[in-house]
């Protein structure tokens, strides 16, 4: 199939470059074709964000939104932001917070729900929408310059053998592609390495964000606050925190975010959510609640050091494929929808010049790095570094000056150089974590949460975790770091299991859990695990994330 446009994930990034083609399409009476593919069973299914949202690069997008129906009903009224110790806290003013930090303005929204609300925004435009469609292989020209996409085949058994309901995936053509992922994407990481756009960059960085969505009585609901702590059950030199947003119908948006480069192998982002939830100014929300969802998905963190390059031939990466969010303001959707819309611009120039694709659009690159996007970005690039530096406490320090008396205009630039998945320190040489088992009221298990996160895929299919040697688990990672990957993922789809027959331990890949986070493709310490798309559709199915 050939299109002038086709855009690769839809989230904020892929939605905001549709819908931005379109509008200048029809500004200037041209026929572009446009078509977006989504992995998910629709559009939102795997959008997942605290979320607070900030507008800006909305109301650029749609100047009246909020008479279009867009679905941010509850503005921000009430900031916190605690320090958290094993059983007190301490409040840290409001008028202390640095600029970036502060929510007046903004609205607590679901990204998801925003999400499908730009969707059908982007289906009455002429965009052609394909949901549950994996784009699972980037085609190329002769020249090596990017022709498209091709979605995964359906219907393939385990055993490579065509079932009954198979479907051969389609390739889709075009003169400029976008690729629009999201963190990790795993067509992004192939074009990062393949054009070496990050040639030059710090190693990018990543934590791991874990969301549950509760429902609480009227008493314990305060429409519009927005919450955040540091501190306990994290140590000092773990870089993390919580959020706790209080959306409309007594809903409570509360989740914690780990930095993955964590040093301690047996530390579990997880099971730290679920202890967190247990602090006396965390519980008194939640107590008397109803936990209605669960989801977990990395996010970037790494910001303008290890920010790639943003075109090559044919193609240009938006939003979290390449890394846009904001660590200090804690948001990536307005920067996401920004990058987005500058290389919906660029395209459409280079479609009204008479090109017929191949070429690289530097000025996509060029509007980038001039626009506000890349000063919000520049001004925050200390931020990381710092927390990764000198931990936790060090980093806010650090963050505080930098923000406040500099305006992030400081004469130098700190970089992390150490990537993700080389921080882990010997099991031998590490304490391990006792935690508790859960209560079922306020702590949960894996496989419960992830049943309530509406995960499913066709069991009977190739396994999308391939690991590049199917011995490293036992034999190297195993006796190293008693193998993180049974720790750090979210979803218990990683397990050593005992045999019974010869008491042998075995490596055990629980794939239909997968809730598409990609934590293991950025922290298994031999780099062992590639996170590639299941057949589309599969994966979670989040109602209101």
């Amino acid at each position: 199939m050939e299109f002038d446009v086709v855009i690769v994930g839809g989230g904020p990034a892929g939605l905001a470059s549709a819908i931005r083609i379109k509008q200048l399409a029809a500004e200037q009476n041209k026929e572009v074709s446009v078509c977006l593919v989504e992995k998910g069973s629709e559009i939102g299914a795997h959008i997942l964000s605290g979320a607070v949202i900030e507008t800006r690069a909305l109301d650029e997008l749609f100047p009246d939104w909020k008479e279009k129906g867009a679905p941010l009903n509850t503005p921000v009224t009430k900031e916190k932001f605690l320090f958290l110790g094993k059983k007190k806290s301490f409040s840290w003013p409001s008028s202390l917070f640095i600029p970036q930090q502060k929510n007046h303005g903004n609205y607590i929204a679901s990204l998801g729900n925003l999400c499908r609300w730009l969707g059908e925004q982007a289906e009455n435009m002429g965009v052609d929408i394909f949901p549950g469609f994996a784009a699972s292989e980037v085609l190329y020209h002769p020249d090596g310059s990017v022709k498209g996409i091709a979605t995964g085949d359906m219907g393939v058994a385990a055993n490579g053998e065509h079932k009954s309901t198979y479907q051969a995936g389609y390739e889709l053509h075009a003169k400029y592609t976008v690729f629009a992922e999201g963190c990790r994407g795993s067509l992004g990481k192939e074009l990062i390495s393949n054009f070496a756009l990050d040639e030059g960059k710090d190693p990018q960085h990543y934590g791991i964000g874990i969301k549950e969505l509760w429902e609480v009585p009227a008493e314990d609901h305060q429409q519009g606050l927005v919450l955040h702590s540091v501190g306990w059950p994290l140590d000092r030199k773990t870089y993390g925190g919580s959020f706790m947003y209080h959306l409309e119908n007594n809903q409570v948006a509360i989740g914690y975010v780990v930095g993955l480069s964590y040093s301690n192998p047996y530390l579990s982002p997880f099971e730290e959510f679920q202890r967190f939830k247990t602090h006396p100014a965390i519980k008194k929300y939640l107590h008397n609640g109803k936990r209605i969802s669960y989801g977990a998905r990395a996010l970037i963190e790494g910001g303008l050091q290890s920010l790639p390059k943003l075109t090559f031939p044919g193609g240009v990466l938006a939003g979290c494929e390449a890394g846009t969010l904001n660590l200090p303001k804690i948001k990536g959707s307005h920067t996401a929808m920004k990058s987005g819309m500058l290389a919906a611009e660029a395209i459409f120039e280079s479609l009204t010049n008479g090109s017929e694709g191949k070429e690289e659009l530097s000025n996509y690159q060029q509007a980038f790095d001039a626009s506000w996007v890349h000063k919000e970005l520049y001004v925050s690039r200390n931020s990381y570094p710092a927390f990764h530096k000198w931990g936790i406490l060090g980093g806010i320090l650090f963050t505080g000056i930098d923000q406040v008396f500099f305006r992030g205009h400081l004469p130098f630039t700190l970089h992390a150089k150490t990537p993700d998945y080389a921080t882990l320190t010997k099991a031998a040489q590490s304490k391990k974590i006792n935690y508790p088992k859960p209560d079922n009221i306020l702590t949960f298990d894996r496989l419960s949460s992830v049943y309530i996160s509406n995960t499913n895929h066709e069991e009977d299919q190739p396994c999308h975790l391939k690991l590049a040697d199917a011995e490293i688990p036992l034999k190297v990672n195993l006796p190293n770091w008693d193998e993180p990957a049974q720790r750090y993922c979210p979803a218990g789809v990683y397990e050593i299991v005992v045999d019974e027959q010869n008491q042998q331990p075995r490596f055990q890949i629980n794939a239909q859990n997968c809730v598409h986070c990609k934590t293991c493709d950025i922290k298994d310490p031999s780099q062992n695990i590639t996170w590639t798309v299941p057949e589309g559709g599969g994966g979670p199915n989040y109602p209101n994330m």
